[in-house]
């Protein structure tokens, strides 16, 4: 067994250090922007990872493979019966993690999760008006997800990130209070421009908001001051002069990081992801179940990254969109 982790690169020398894990494909809410009413086909329960064997690759990939930062995602993570004790299992080995939720059902877990040794949470949040939120995810929660945004501040969550995606004629009227929201209650806002991962396939760039138009609109309304980027996150973020105030924007297709991307993704599945638009995965969970020993899932795994290729190229003329929505793939 190897005593130290080596980098986990690819060919052009990205090192690999965040780890995205999707536990489950299922959502309770059906966003018109990410899937159709009726919901998706979802993944039988038996081609789901169990809780050992998510703890098993995440275990090889921090020991092995120099992992240091865990993202838990969906789907909605929080749908993951016993997500405390898989929280706990997973801090136990070492990485920094943090989830990704649309914050429904958080406010009766927050407390049970920071215990666990959760670091923070991301929390979907398009709108601040309670029948926008009932149109746009076709479910009247938006009290859960206030009441979720506050218990995780209770907790310690810190920081809270409020993640929005501003869509032309839809919310895209509601930057700035999204903004102010999250000024007055001492959250980090977050915007980010739509992405070409809906199931329906219906992404149309025309309606896509960009980093440039969102902090125009920004720009009127506050000082910003560039904070930069923090090493390879993928949000710019600025502050607001004069607060502690920090607002992100996530620029995935205008001003695209892929030169710098540190991650890789698992899908609920078991299916290693090198790239969130990628056209071909590596079935770890075949191995897992076929009784390979962890020298043959590193090898697969450094395998997969190797192959990444340079960027998403959205926009270009050979882009092909994945076969699986972001619901399924993990964010």
């Amino acid at each position: 067994m190897n005593t130290a982790p080596r980098p986990l690169l690819d060919r052009f020398g990205r090192v690999h250090t965040d780890l995205r894990v999707s536990l489950t494909d299922r959502c309770n809410l059906r966003c018109t922007y990410c899937m159709p009413p009726e919901g998706l086909d979802w993944l039988p329960r038996a081609e789901v990872l169990g809780d050992d064997e998510v703890v098993r690759l995440v275990r090889i990939a921090v020991e092995r493979l120099g992992i240091t930062s865990v993202r838990l995602t969906g789907g909605e993570p929080m749908l993951r019966r016993g997500l405390p004790d898989l929280v706990g299992r997973i801090t136990a080995l070492g990485p920094e993690v943090s989830l990704t939720t649309n914050g429904i059902g958080l406010a009766r877990t927050a407390l049970a999760l920071r215990e666990a040794g959760l670091h923070r949470v991301n929390v979907s949040l398009d709108t601040l008006r309670p029948e926008r939120y009932a149109a746009i995810t076709r479910r009247d929660r938006i009290a859960d997800v206030f009441a979720g945004l506050a218990a995780a501040r209770a907790a310690g969550l810190a920081p809270v990130k409020v993640n929005a995606v501003p869509v032309r004629g839809v919310n895209d009227d509601e930057i700035v209070p999204l903004a102010e929201f999250a000024a007055a209650h001492g959250y980090r806002m977050r915007f980010i421009e739509s992405m070409p991962l809906d199931a329906q396939g219906s992404w149309n760039r025309a309606t896509m908001v960009t980093a440039d138009e969102i902090l125009a609109v920004l720009g009127e309304r506050f000082d910003l001051v560039p904070v930069g980027r923090h090493g390879n996150a993928p949000a710019e973020e600025w502050r607001i002069a004069g607060t502690d105030t920090v607002v992100g924007v996530i620029a995935s297709v205008t001003r695209p990081f892929c030169g710098g991307c540190d991650r890789v993704r698992l899908t609920a599945d078991g299916q290693l992801r090198n790239c969130l638009f990628a056209t071909e995965e590596s079935d770890l969970r075949a191995l897992l179940r076929g009784g390979a020993d962890d020298d043959r899932i590193e090898a697969a795994w450094k395998a997969a990254i190797a192959g990444k290729g340079p960027g998403h190229a959205i926009g270009s003329a050979d882009f092909v969109r994945p076969e699986r929505p972001m619901s399924a793939i993990g964010g």
